[in-house]
């Protein structure tokens, strides 16, 4: 069973973190792909793109979306799909979440959304000199 895995980001956040990503752990074990879109770009363009991101990572098994930021037209313009039965949209990317992701290459769709939503919140820490807390 293969996920693919579509990040949606403004500008260069999703090609740096799959880079960082990859390097950390040595591979990319699931199929990816990423969106980067500017400021100046169409909604409709980046529609178009997206539809042909999806048929391309489609290998029957769904697709989990990550985005940078809710709200955003990168997390519109994924959510604008997530009706669909075959994807999950999960937003507020980081690099914790898409290590855990790519950490789980077996998980089916619904196990790998739970997997990304867990290693972005549990990615955010409060550091201080005397430790960490996750409040």
């Amino acid at each position: 069973m293969t996920v693919g895995v579509l990040l949606v980001s403004h500008n260069n956040i999703g090609t740096e973190l799959i880079n960082t990503a990859r390097q950390m752990l040595s591979c990319c074990p699931l199929p990816t792909k990423v969106l980067s879109i500017a400021t100046m770009d169409s909604p409709e363009a980046i529609r178009l793109e997206l539809d042909d991101d999806l048929k391309n990572l489609d290998q029957g098994h769904g697709i989990l979306i990550l985005t940078d930021m809710f709200g955003s037209t990168p997390s519109n313009i994924a959510c604008a799909v997530s009706d669909r039965d075959d994807i999950r949209v999960v937003s507020g990317l980081n690099l914790p979440m898409l290590v855990r992701v790519l950490n789980y290459p077996a998980l089916d769709l619904d196990e790998l959304e739970h997997k990304a939503l867990s290693g972005g919140q549990e990615g955010v820490v409060r550091c201080h000199h005397s430790g960490y807390s996750r409040k």
